[in-house]
């Protein structure tokens, strides 16, 4: 995680588990695509893993010692919260594009030295 805030998502669902406490988070579209099960996220600062991904949102377990050091299991159903994506996503994407092709900088060239009788 990089520090830089991605977009906002919402608070939409939460439910105790034995010691854990579930927090159901919806997101954009634009942001879901990177966010995958087990994978990285970082909402409102707090970096945590994903339990689950839906098409409209995705869910991570607060355990005990997260829920006494951080301010999370405050916010309530309906709450904004930020969302940083895991970079690593953003890296494979950019490397999945086909790259832009290099023109020569000059120097020579086959038409330059038929040009110029070679």
């Amino acid at each position: 995680m990089s520090g830089h805030v991605d977009g906002l998502g919402k608070i939409v669902g939460r439910e105790k588990d034995e010691n854990a406490i579930w927090i159901m988070i919806s997101a954009p579209a634009e942001l879901l695509r990177y966010i995958v099960d087990k994978g990285s996220i970082t909402i409102d600062g707090i970096s945590l893993t994903v339990v689950a991904v839906t098409d409209t949102g995705f869910t991570v377990s607060i355990i005990p010692h997260t829920q006494d050091e951080t301010t999370l299991v405050k916010k309530k159903i309906g709450d904004v919260v930020n969302l940083e994506n895991d970079v690593i996503a953003k890296y494979v994407e950019k490397l999945m594009r086909p790259a832009a092709p290099v023109e020569p900088k000059g120097g020579l060239t086959l038409d330059f030295l038929l040009a110029n009788g070679f």
